[in-house]
């Protein structure tokens, strides 16, 4: 039954005459208006009363077979400066290739004349330079997609102190051919969000290299320091099982693993004795495949899954690895981490495609790598970065450290055999002069994947 009505939706809406803004009176729900840059490049609008995943009504924009329209539904809410107000709204397209860029939702403050406000009176604390700037648009993240194809967009947000409305956009943009109903919109004041703190640690030491579990073994003390400084996550170097063995005559491969094996057994006894998560970088074995892979244990000793490094140095190709090909993300108990390995940070993908999948944190047991590509990592994702590393601060060449958003380590590593941990706010949004929120523009304003050239 709902496929038979969307296939009668285009022809039961009520179209938007040529050069004016409004609907019919009566047609559209009270306060909703159509905007379009350019008439040359409007789209067609209309409101499907039984439309909407509950069958109450939906606003519609529908594209012809040209490139490039852009059009969007808007309306005004009253707000009061200071106050928290929370957006959500379900969005269902058809035929739309990339809905994470055409079918976004933004949203602007402004005064009673329709001005942009100012984001604050006073030197905006999280802005490059204490800059003063307008409360730039706030852009609503999609949250999930249900059995029926109805997406979640939504969030919260704090109203700028001289801001008097939020002008709500539901927009459906660059996409031929296609069609969207948006549906139960709302725009509401709400409680402030709590924050949602976390302490990140970073292990600074390289073990001896005695033996594969000796080497394990080794960081006990280093984890303890972590959960004595409060650490809920403790990030280990790379390859810690071959780490200085090579002296003994051990291999890559004979340094390899099953993962779950002894060293996640090692790493699990401590992770439940201190009640935290540890990262540990290892080699696995897989029948006859060998990875560098890192490792999340939880709180209960527990593997929660791994990653294999996916971009391969010489050496290790000249060893035998095989690169892996995936970018897990995983659910922990205060969010989401991701995990890379060593010469990942050296290209802009993995990091980014760990952010695509919602990743806050990502853990990298990173033998070396250059600092400013470490910086760059976090800052152009948004993303904590916790880093391990064998190298010597001495050497400029990698730390030991907690990146913020802003691409700069909060705290970094000294000396061997010292523990650095920063506590972050996962709730706490940072804002670049001229954009505000990027990170939560970059799903909306990322280009599409090209093919393989």
């Amino acid at each position: 039954m709902r496929d038979l009505l969307a296939l009668v939706v285009f022809t039961a809406w009520i179209s938007a005459a040529p050069g004016t803004d409004d609907l019919s009176p009566g047609a559209v729900p009270e306060g909703w208006k159509t905007r379009s840059p350019r008439e040359e490049i409007r789209p067609e609008f209309g409101y499907l009363p039984s439309g909407g995943p509950d069958h109450r009504g939906a606003l519609i924009i529908r594209h012809d077979d040209r490139e490039g329209l852009h059009g969007w539904w808007e309306k005004a809410f009253p707000v009061q400066g200071g106050r928290h107000y929370r957006f959500y709204a379900v969005r269902k397209v058809q035929n739309v290739a990339l809905p994470r860029r055409s079918a976004s939702v933004r949203i602007r403050w402004e005064d009673d004349q329709g001005r942009p406000v100012p984001m604050s009176e006073d030197p905006v604390p999280g802005y490059l330079h204490g800059w003063r700037g307008i409360a730039e648009a706030e852009h609503p993240t999609d949250q999930g997609t249900d059995a029926h194809g109805w997406t979640e967009v939504s969030g919260v947000y704090q109203a700028p102190e001289k801001a008097t409305r939020a002008v709500v956009e539901l927009h459906l943009l660059w996409a031929p051919n296609g069609a969207i109903e948006w549906a139960k919109v709302s725009f509401a004041e709400t409680e402030a969000p709590k924050p949602r703190k976390v302490r990140l640690a970073a292990v600074h030491y390289k073990p001896s290299g005695k033996s594969p579990e000796s080497n394990c073994r080794e960081f006990a003390p280093l984890i303890a320091e972590a959960a004595r400084q409060g650490a809920d996550l403790v990030v280990l170097g790379e390859t810690i099982t071959h780490v200085g063995t090579a002296k003994n005559g051990q291999s890559l491969a004979e340094c390899a693993e099953p993962i779950p094996g002894p060293s996640t057994r090692i790493f699990g006894e401590m992770a439940k004795q201190h009640n935290l998560y540890i990262v540990a970088g290892l080699l696995e074995r897989d029948r006859h495949l060998v990875y560098n892979v890192a490792v999340l244990i939880s709180p209960d000793g527990e593997v929660v899954g791994k990653y294999r490094k996916v971009t391969l140095p010489r050496n290790e190709i000249e060893r035998g690895c095989t690169p892996g090909h995936e970018y897990p993300v995983f659910d922990t108990r205060f969010g989401k981490v991701g995990m890379m390995v060593c010469y990942d940070g050296f290209f802009p993908e993995v990091a980014r495609q760990l952010t695509n999948r919602g990743a806050e944190v990502i853990a990298w047991p990173v033998w070396g790598c250059n600092p400013q590509l470490a910086s760059a990592r976090a800052c152009e994702n948004h993303v904590y970065i916790v880093s391990s590393t064998y190298e010597d601060i001495s050497r400029n060449w990698m730390l030991t450290a907690v990146y913020g958003h802003d691409g700069r380590p909060i705290v970094h590593a000294e000396k061997f055999g010292t523990v650095v941990v920063a506590e972050v706010d996962l709730k706490k949004r940072y804002r670049w002069n001229s954009l505000g929120d990027f990170k939560s523009e970059l799903p909306r304003h990322r280009p599409p994947v090209p093919a393989e050239p």
